[in-house]
C-alpha cells in the first residue's frame, strides 16, 4: 500500500520520490541496490539545499552546448534514471535531438525491455539498448554491453547518475562524457568532462529550457563555452558551497 503523504509535510517531494522508487522496484524497473544509490544522492541533495546551485547551472549550460555541438549525442539511462525522470529524459532527447540508450550494471533482458517500454510510453522513439551487440573496452561486467549504433558510436554521452568505471572507460574511448551526479567527490564527478552536481530531474528540466535558448547561438560561441570549461574548478566551487552551508549550521 502506498503511503498517503500530505502536501504540508516539509519533506513532501523527497518522500514522494521515495514512494516512486519503491513502486519502480515492485515493477522490476530497478535493482535493489538502486535504492541505496538513491539514498546516497538524496543525502547530498539535502546538503545542497535541494535546489540548483550556481555552479550546477553553469555546468548545465556548458553541457547543453556540448550536446548541441555533438555529431551523435546519446543519453544513457539506467533503472533509477527511468524511474525518476523518464519523461524528462525523453523531452530533452527530443529537444536536442539525441538518442536514448538503456544500459544496466545488473542487466536482464526482461528489465531492459521494461525500461524501453516505459521510455516509449513517454514518447521516445528508437531507444537503443536491446541489441547489446557491442562492448565498451575494459569493462567485463554487463555495463560494458551497449549498442553499436548507440553509445558505442556516440561522440558525446550524457550519463545521469553515478557510474565511475564506465565513465572512465568512455573517456578513454575519447568520447566527451557529461555526468549528472549529486556526489561531487565520486569517481564519476572527477572523471567526467562536464559534471552537473544537481538532482537528475531538476538538471534535465533546466537543460531542456537551455536548449531552446542556445539553439540560436552561433557555433563558435558554443565551442568557446565547451573549450574554456574547467571541470575541476567547478567541483571546487561546489565543495566550497557545501563547506559554507555546513559551517552556517553552527
Amino acid at each position: 500500500m502506498n503511503a498517503v503523504i500530505p502536501r504540508s509535510h516539509p519533506r513532501y517531494e523527497s518522500l514522494k520520490t521515495r514512494e516512486r522508487m519503491k513502486e519502480a522496484l515492485g515493477q522490476g524497473l530497478i535493482h535493489e541496490t538502486g535504492l541505496i544509490a538513491h539514498g546516497r544522492g538524496e543525502a547530498f541533495d539535502y546538503l545542497l539545499g535541494e535546489e540548483t546551485i550556481p555552479p550546477a547551472l553553469e555546468a548545465e549550460k556548458v553541457a547543453v552546448a556540448a550536446l548541441l555541438l555533438a555529431r551523435h549525442p546519446v543519453i544513457s539511462v539506467n533503472g533509477n534514471v527511468v524511474a525518476l525522470a523518464a519523461k524528462e529524459c525523453v523531452c530533452l532527447a527530443s529537444a536536442l535531438p539525441a538518442n536514448l540508450e538503456v544500459n544496466l550494471f545488473h542487466r536482464t533482458e526482461e528489465r531492459v525491455h521494461r525500461l524501453v517500454d516505459v521510455l516509449t510510453h513517454h514518447g521516445a522513439k528508437g531507444v537503443y539498448g536491446l541489441k547489446g551487440d557491442a562492448r565498451i573496452p575494459g569493462l567485463t561486467h554487463d555495463r560494458g554491453r551497449c549498442d553499436s549504433q548507440g553509445i558505442f558510436s556516440a561522440d558525446v554521452v550524457l550519463v545521469p547518475l553515478e557510474d565511475g568505471d564506465r565513465c572512465q572507460a568512455l573517456t578513454t574511448m575519447k568520447k566527451r562524457v557529461i555526468a549528472i551526479d549529486l556526489n561531487p567527490l565520486s569517481r564519476t564527478a572527477r572523471t567526467a568532462d562536464i559534471t552537473i552536481v544537481d538532482d537528475v530531474r531538476r538538471a534535465l528540466k533546466n537543460m531542456e529550457k537551455i536548449v531552446e535558448e542556445y539553439k540560436a547561438c552561433p557555433l563558435p560561441a558554443l565551442q568557446d563555452m565547451v573549450s574554456q570549461w574547467d571541470n575541476m574548478a567547478m567541483l571546487r566551487e561546489v565543495l566550497q558551497f557545501l563547506s559554507k552551508r555546513l559551517y552556517a549550521f553552527f
